[in-house]
């Protein structure tokens, strides 16, 4: 269920600090000034995530956004298991999706953490990653929802953990669908009720 802790556990306060910087990153807002698309955080659901810069129209910052969000989880990962071990590369995981959450740059208010969430999974164990990926776009194929394609990849995630033989991450995994249930309840509220903006939607 969970990695042998064998690192010093002061490594890994620097490797959760350091993950988290990482995934304080806030890339969307980034994307879009650079793109010229103003404040992301006054468009649309305010969210600093590719699917709200993609309300702007311009799909290559929400491209850029999407690949640099997924990146910094997986990058994160990836350093820690090839400097620490299993048990650190899980940690950096869980605080650059922490980050991307809840980003020091930004007065704590960040993204949903979808695209972090995917590439961390990604890096952690690809197969894992894979099936994340393909619940996420067979939700989205199906409903043109993003945020229920990211609930039902979430939700799925430690199931796919276990089946693949992927157990020593199911409490990493239950930990970060937790949060993004958490982070999407406005989303949930409005599924619920049938006003839910479908992929694509200008604002």
């Amino acid at each position: 269920m969970i990695p042998a802790l064998e690192t010093a556990p002061a490594l890994l306060g620097l490797v959760a600090l350091a993950a988290y910087l990482l995934g304080s990153v806030p890339f969307g807002l980034v994307m879009a000034r650079l793109f010229g698309l103003g404040d992301i955080r006054q468009i649309g659901s305010g969210n600093i995530g590719a699917t709200n810069v993609l309300r702007t129209g311009n799909k290559v910052a929400a491209a850029l956004t999407l690949i640099l969000d997924a990146g910094k989880g997986g990058i994160a990962v990836l350093a820690a298991r090839a400097t620490l071990g299993e048990d650190a590369a899980q940690l950096a995981g869980a605080a650059a999706f922490l980050g991307h959450c809840f980003p020091v740059f930004l007065g704590f208010r960040g993204g949903k953490g979808v695209a972090t969430f995917l590439g961390i999974l990604l890096a952690w164990a690809w197969p894992v990653g894979l099936a994340a990926c393909a619940i996420w776009i067979a939700t989205a194929a199906l409903t043109r929802y993003s945020s229920l394609s990211a609930l039902m990849a979430a939700a799925l995630s430690p199931v796919a953990m276990a089946v693949l033989d992927h157990r020593s991450g199911i409490a990493m995994g239950v930990f970060l669908a937790a949060l993004i249930f958490w982070r999407h309840k406005a989303n949930i509220a409005r599924l619920l009720a049938g006003t839910e903006p479908r992929i694509g939607a200008r604002p």
